[in-house]
């Protein structure tokens, strides 16, 4: 089953421009989750619309975002991060109650 989430920097390391990263994760097709869509101010604006109109969730992690943002979309995310971006998946299996 595909899995998104979207992560934003709503100004917390970049005081002017909030940034929105997309990642998604199928783990029958997928080795690990991907960046899906990456932006800032008014692109960031549209991926969290995009989200919100879709019933995706949204996590607030400007940390993560911020590293995310670096990764080029359609590229897996580095082994480096995927500590942190379980915890972002362990956090969707909560919200749908599977966990």
């Amino acid at each position: 089953m595909d899995k998104r989430v979207y992560l934003r920097n709503t100004g917390y390391l970049n005081q002017r421009r909030p940034k929105a990263t997309a990642l998604g994760y199928d783990p029958e097709h997928d080795e690990a989750p991907k960046v899906l869509a990456s932006g800032e101010g008014f692109i960031a604006e549209q991926i969290i619309a995009i989200a919100k109109a879709n019933g995706i969730p949204i996590r607030e992690d400007p940390i993560l975002a911020e590293a995310l943002s670096k990764v080029d979309i359609g590229q897996a995310i580095p082994p480096e991060l995927y500590p942190l971006v379980a915890e972002v998946l362990a956090y969707i299996y909560r919200l749908q109650g599977r966990m």
